[in-house]
């Protein structure tokens, strides 16, 4: 099986061989074909938005369908939606570790590439770096995404009155990975996905949204908890309107773990005008049936997430603690 060497970061024809003949003809594009370590881009628009993120996943393959290649582009394809911009441009830079096999690492490419074709998306210039055996963890892929505002949706206008939903079930993501690592006999499938549709959708409707966040790392707490900590407003979730598959909900009570606080990577939060939220909710549950609203923002200015019970008991939903499972994303 043929591998990388170090040999393939060094500048010369094996260099070449790994850029040129396999990553750059998998990208082909007029702009990656004009670059070199820097693309001229044409944009007509006003504003830009601009985000950059660095991925790594362990194990690289979850299944068939998804890996650290549909990882990288569905995380920065997510975070330039989640500001209501449509990405449009993606770099693209790989550390690989010396001995990575041209098989798998051609899996991955041509992952990235399916991604970038569903969302429209065009890789204009990276960069390619190969470290010793046993320094890399096999692969690190770092990405920058970028993107044409189409309506501006910003966190530090949070305020009081705003009704918050959430597209879809949690804690999948991070279930799969711990499934995985353990190998154990579970069918939970990640929720990796693209978020564009979901999110035009909601644009083009004119639905008033103020805010977005993708429930990534820290999952939903994590997002809640930001949110609160922003706008310094207390935020009441309902926790009878969270979808949790009882799979995950076995898989948390096994390893002690709290599922508002597992990674997902097809899921994300947002916060509407109340005149709105049932409009935005019916076009979210025409993706995902588990959409839901699940709160609203309070007037008290205690910067607390407050997790009330199908009894009405209430408790503080707390920001993260620690890394419950390392090196997601």
């Amino acid at each position: 099986m043929k591998q990388i060497s170090l040999a393939h970061g060094g500048g010369g024809e094996e260099m070449n061989e790994l850029i040129t003949e396999l990553i750059f003809k998998t990208f082909d594009n007029e702009i990656l074909r004009a670059a070199n370590d820097s693309a001229i881009l044409s944009l007509k628009a006003d504003e830009i938005a601009l985000s950059t993120d660095s991925f790594t996943l362990s194990p690289l393959f979850l299944d068939e369908d998804i890996n650290i290649g549909k990882l990288c582009v569905v995380g920065s394809t997510n975070d330039i939606l989640m500001v209501g911009a449509k990405p449009l441009f993606m770099s693209l830079a790989f550390i690989i570790e010396e001995g990575f096999s041209f098989d798998e690492f051609e899996k991955i490419l041509q992952s990235i590439k399916e991604e970038c074709i569903k969302n429209d998306i065009k890789v204009v210039c990276g960069d390619t770096k190969v470290v010793p055996k046993d320094k890399g963890d096999k692969i690190y892929i770092n990405t920058t995404m970028l993107g044409q505002v189409i309506k501006k949706c910003e966190c530090k206008n949070l305020k009081n009155g705003l009704d918050i939903l959430i597209s879809g079930d949690i804690g999948r993501h991070g279930a799969s990975v711990l499934i995985k690592r353990n190998d154990l006999d579970a069918s939970i499938k990640s929720d990796c996905k693209s978020l564009k549709d979901e999110v035009l959708s909601l644009l083009n409707a004119n639905v008033k949204i103020i805010a977005m966040r993708d429930a990534t790392r820290g999952g939903l707490s994590g997002v809640l908890n930001e949110w609160a900590k922003q706008g310094l407003n207390d935020i009441l979730i309902y926790e009878e309107k969270i979808i949790i598959q009882d799979e995950v909900k076995g898989l948390c009570e096994l390893f002690g773990y709290e599922a508002y606080e597992l990674a997902n990577e097809g899921t994300f939060v947002l916060c509407v005008e109340k005149e709105d939220s049932l409009k935005a909710l019916e076009i979210l549950q025409n993706f995902n049936k588990n959409a839901n609203l699940i709160g609203e923002i309070l007037n008290e200015k205690n910067s607390r997430v407050i997790l009330q019970t199908a009894f009405g008991a209430k408790r503080f939903l707390e920001s993260p603690k620690g890394e419950l499972l390392p090196r997601i994303c």
